[in-house]
């Protein structure tokens, strides 16, 4: 009697896998280029729905969910639920890798990316604090929470593909690419916030009009679902896995194994996450609160300098391939240092400045590009092949959480009650725990 051996590729390939394999025009080979594009796709979805969330925080939530507490107040408690997905994201990570482990990459992302999808689009349907009292802000909090859990698990591996698949001389570009998600996934939502703004009133924005972009979140993350797919269905996913390449490793294993790259590694970007948040979501706090200028007018100057950033995160990857990923880090960190020293002396968001408020929006903006466009690249390269997947998923979490979790929570609180001198306070110290990790992360040198 014949004996039949299965392929161990077949066999391990879940459901959602085969199903994409089979919709593919070309299951085998896929360049760069196209992988990029499926890369920017995914994480422009996660961008949205986490800019979706922290736009309503400042224009939505502090009057809908907390309209008991005074303004300031209120958007403090929203900025306190916006800091749960970052708590949730590293639990996340750790639960979808055990299912990535049991039924494959796809069931997990497709799982992630639902779910995701699922708790921002509910959002839309909250109830405020008129309708069901503190339940409003429970009901939220359980939404938010759900996005970190998701967020966690759709950490794919195909940023390493991108790389692992890109010439040696062009890692600094390939690097940058799937950065590119974020000032995309920025102009999204700012760009429906700032129409709904501009073209309802005030009634009409908090009754249905900021509703919208969560019922969008949903689709979005359908169509990059079905990118991811498509990618994890290519011979070279299947060829990485199974040289353990992008296998996801038992979580306390990597730690003991790369504990310490996990957590210098953690303090590598932290100059850019910082700036994350403080150019993003917390200058329309600031405008919102404590100036007569119109929330929708700065939200477009937000998207043009979102424009910036694309830009820049662009130039990053040039400038990399030319002077390495760990120098092109440190100038950025450096750049931002001064951008923080700048704003302790002289803050420009002061008042009623709108030229000071433009100027801080688009150099904000352009250093943010400069410093985000590497900062994957430098999380991966931390990693030996076996614990490169899992390391660099527990490496963005963390990062995330102390870099930009708290960071529009912080600076509103200090620039209140302290003054905004102190948002340039925190700032800096992001830029020095950057350049301090550099200094002890010497492996960076080696291989950007």
């Amino acid at each position: 009697m014949a004996t039949i051996t299965a392929d161990p590729a077949a066999a391990s390939s879940s459901k959602p896998e085969r199903d994409a394999r089979l919709a593919s025009s070309e299951p085998g080979h896929v360049a760069p280029g196209e992988i990029a594009l499926g890369v920017i796709i995914g994480r422009t979805s996660e961008f949205f729905d986490f800019f979706v969330f922290g736009l309503a925080c400042v224009l939505v939530f502090p009057r809908l969910v907390f309209p008991w507490a005074e303004p300031v107040t209120g958007t403090l408690y929203s900025f306190g639920l916006f800091a749960l997905a970052f708590v949730a994201r590293p639990i996340g990570s750790v639960l979808f890798m055990a299912i990535d482990r049991r039924y494959g990459r796809a069931t997990k992302l497709t799982i992630a990316l639902f779910l995701l999808g699922l708790s921002t689009c509910l959002i839309a349907f909250l109830p405020g604090y008129e309708t069901i009292g503190h339940w409003s802000a429970v009901l939220l909090a359980m939404c938010r929470i759900g996005q970190g859990l998701a967020l966690g698990g759709a950490w794919d591996g195909l940023a390493s593909l991108l790389a692992l698949n890109a010439p040696e001389n062009r890692r600094g570009w390939y690097a940058m690419l799937p950065q590119l998600g974020a000032p995309v996934g920025f102009m999204l939502a700012s760009g429906l916030f700032a129409f709904f703004q501009l073209q309802l009133s005030d009634a009409d924005f908090m009754g249905f009009g900021w509703r919208y972009p969560f019922f969008v979140a949903f689709t979005i993350n359908v169509v990059a679902l079905f990118a991811r797919l498509r990618l994890v269905a290519t011979e070279e996913f299947r060829r990485l896995l199974e040289a353990d390449e992008l296998e996801p490793e038992p979580v306390i294993e990597t730690v003991r194994a790369s504990g310490r790259s996990i957590l210098v590694g953690a303090f590598v970007p932290l100059a850019c996450y910082a700036l994350f948040h403080l150019v993003t979501v917390f200058p329309v706090s600031w405008i919102n609160l404590f100036t007569g200028r119109s929330v929708g007018e700065f939200l477009m100057v937000q998207f043009a300098g979102a424009v910036i950033c694309t830009m820049t995160i662009i130039m990053s990857g040039l400038i990399a391939d030319q002077i390495g990923r760990r120098s092109t880090i440190a100038l950025a960190a450096a750049l931002i240092g001064l951008f923080a020293l700048g704003s302790i002396v002289a803050p420009l968001l002061f008042g009623d400045s709108m030229p000071g408020q433009t100027i801080f929006v688009v150099v904000g903006f352009a250093l943010l590009g400069l410093a985000y466009g590497q900062s994957s690249g430098a999380i991966a390269e931390n990693f030996g092949t076996k614990y490169r997947y899992t390391g660099s998923a527990l490496t963005s979490d963390l990062a995330w959480l102390v870099g930009a979790g708290f960071a529009p929570l912080v600076a509103l609180y200090a620039s209140s009650h302290l003054g905004l001198p102190w948002v340039g306070v925190y700032l800096l110290s992001g830029a020095v725990c950057t350049l301090g990790a550099l200094g002890l992360n010497r492996r960076l040198g080696t291989t950007a």
